[in-house]
């Protein structure tokens, strides 16, 4: 297949095109390389695509509807994976206009763009945090997820009502991807895992808000990278199950339309996840304990039985494994001996 990849210089985004790749598809990347974090990892992120000769690399915003257009026009994707957005909780609260700009106008252009140029499939990046205030666990795509505790989760709530009403009216497959706190090599430095990486090795305190009092699903980059590749496989039909009088959140009557969750089914403490990684790197923690922060949430926990029963996949690399990988990758690219 030809495939368009936005985000490709992103961490999810970089793993997914080099995956595809390897697959023997061709892949159209599309980034903007923006500052929000360190644009010369993303920059190496996409040298790791360029020497393969199936790969093409588009330096353009999805802003740009102009150039986005040209993009698809010149090479007519079978099949768009679309991971370029505005990430991170807690930047919502003080630039929530980059999340408007990136996550609902240009998420339109990449609509548009696959109504007018016949994309066959269309797979978006959702997020685990559209479950907001729900506390009903674990999360499943039956539930409702209508009560959002950021403008982060509220864009990507936004982007699955957008797609479901693109896909009933013109007419294409639509899947979205509820991805639950991704990690592994490569990953982005304003992620827990890359800054504790940081601190712990320069002996600097980690923060750990809730005092520490959390769980998270993890999920390792390579299961998300394997989820999403199955998904963008098998386009959704509308679902003939489904019915008006009690609609199924995860589902579509009127639309080949699908959400999931990708997780790995399995909640860990912070305080472990914190242990894990003090044992990898043979160095304890300073902690600094702090708060609950504003749109942050105690919990998160994805149920997989969906992915499970459709794409017969289940995520299942350990915490151990995964942060071993993550912490071999940063001291290679750092150039760290420990």
């Amino acid at each position: 297949m030809r495939v368009l990849v936005t985000g490709s210089a992103g961490f999810i985004g970089n793993h997914v095109a080099l995956r595809l790749l390897g697959d023997g598809h061709e892949v159209i990347g599309i980034d903007n390389l923006n500052p929000y974090y360190d644009v010369d990892l993303k920059r190496r992120r996409v040298e790791r695509l360029v020497p393969n000769k199936n790969y093409t690399n588009c330096q353009i915003d999805i802003n740009d509807r102009e150039a986005l257009d040209e993009v698809f026009k010149n090479h007519q994707p079978d099949r768009v994976v679309h991971l370029a957005a505005q990430a991170g909780v807690r930047h919502s609260l003080t630039a929530p206009r980059d999340y408007i700009d990136a996550n609902i106008s240009g998420f339109l252009n990449i609509l548009e763009a696959c109504r007018n140029f016949g994309t066959e499939h269309l797979v978006y990046a959702s997020t685990s945090s559209v479950y907001g205030a729900n506390t009903g666990m674990p999360f499943s795509e039956h539930h409702g997820t209508n009560h959002p505790k950021s403008l982060y989760a509220a864009t990507k709530k936004a982007n699955e009502l957008m797609a479901h009403s693109y896909s009933h009216l013109f007419e294409f497959p639509v899947t979205g991807l509820r991805f639950f706190t991704v990690y592994g090599p490569w990953g982005r430095p304003d992620m827990a895992l890359f800054k504790f990486t940081k601190a712990i090795l320069k002996d600097e305190p980690i923060d750990l808000y809730n005092n520490g009092d959390m769980k998270r699903d993890f999920t390792y980059i390579d299961d998300i990278v394997e989820g999403v590749v199955r998904c963008l496989a098998q386009p959704p039909q509308i679902d003939p199950a489904w019915h008006s009088d009690h609609p199924d959140p995860a589902s579509s009557g009127l639309a080949a339309y699908r959400v999931y969750n990708i997780g790995n089914n399995a909640p860990i403490e912070l305080m472990e996840y914190v242990a894990i990684l003090e044992k990898t790197l043979g160095k304890k923690s300073l902690k600094n304990y702090m708060p609950m922060q504003p749109g942050d949430v105690d919990v998160s926990w994805a149920s997989a039985d969906e992915l499970i029963q459709d794409m017969g996949y289940t995520p299942a690399t350990s915490m151990e494994v995964g942060i071993q990988k993550f912490v071999e990758w940063y001291l290679d690219y750092f150039e760290i001996k420990i």
